[in-house]
């Protein structure tokens, strides 16, 4: 997992109140256990028809979406299934952030397990991110996740929240169990210092 200090970024709108789990990766495509191509099943059934072919307007099927880290949803984002296939689609896309006035809270979880930080704004700094984009599709923002801090194309800061744990683990490019290896030695040199339990049978 790559390290998550800072980010910089186009964004990807996607207007849609109440986006589901399902409609993030559908069902038929959970039996895979890697996460290996699920960048072509996100969003599958907006973004290409009966035949498979891709539809033109499907935000993620144009140039603009090419590169971009940062999606900007709707209310609601993420909620249905429990899947972790939902954050591998986005994060195989290319996805690093995801900007929303409100998160499923299991989906939130399984986000930040893998790499890709879920943004949570108030909704008058929603409505004028959209509003900006939908002017500008070239602006960027700034994600500085040490600070807490999205940086706005007219240079406020508006801060968000983040379980510190949560934080600490992307800061360092791992997952919970990369955290717990890279305190291995410490954990070693405690159990060495520990006395030796006492045989109580006899």
């Amino acid at each position: 997992m790559k390290p998550f200090t800072r980010l910089e970024s186009r964004v990807v709108p996607l207007p849609v109140r109440n986006v589901d789990t399902d409609q993030i990766i559908p069902a038929r495509f959970l039996k895979t256990t890697t996460k290996e191509g699920l960048d072509r099943q996100l969003f599958h059934d907006w973004r290409y028809d009966e035949a498979g072919h891709p539809r033109p307007d499907f935000i993620l099927n144009q140039p603009r979406a090419r590169g971009a880290e940062i999606l900007l949803a709707g209310d609601n984002f993420g909620c249905g299934s429990s899947r972790e296939h939902a954050p591998w689609a986005l994060t195989q896309f290319g996805f690093r952030a995801v900007i929303s006035t409100s998160f499923a809270d299991i989906f939130r979880q399984n986000a930040l397990k893998n790499s890709l930080l879920p943004i949570t704004v108030p909704e008058q700094v929603h409505e004028r991110l959209f509003a900006w984009v939908e002017k500008d599709p070239e602006i960027r923002l700034t994600v500085e996740l040490r600070e807490q801090r999205l940086i706005l194309p007219d240079g406020v800061a508006v801060e968000f929240p983040i379980d510190p744990f949560a934080k600490q683990c992307l800061l360092d490019g791992v997952d919970e169990l990369g955290y717990i290896l890279k305190r291995l030695p410490q954990i070693e040199a405690f159990e060495a210092a520990r006395p030796a339990p006492i045989n109580t049978l006899r």
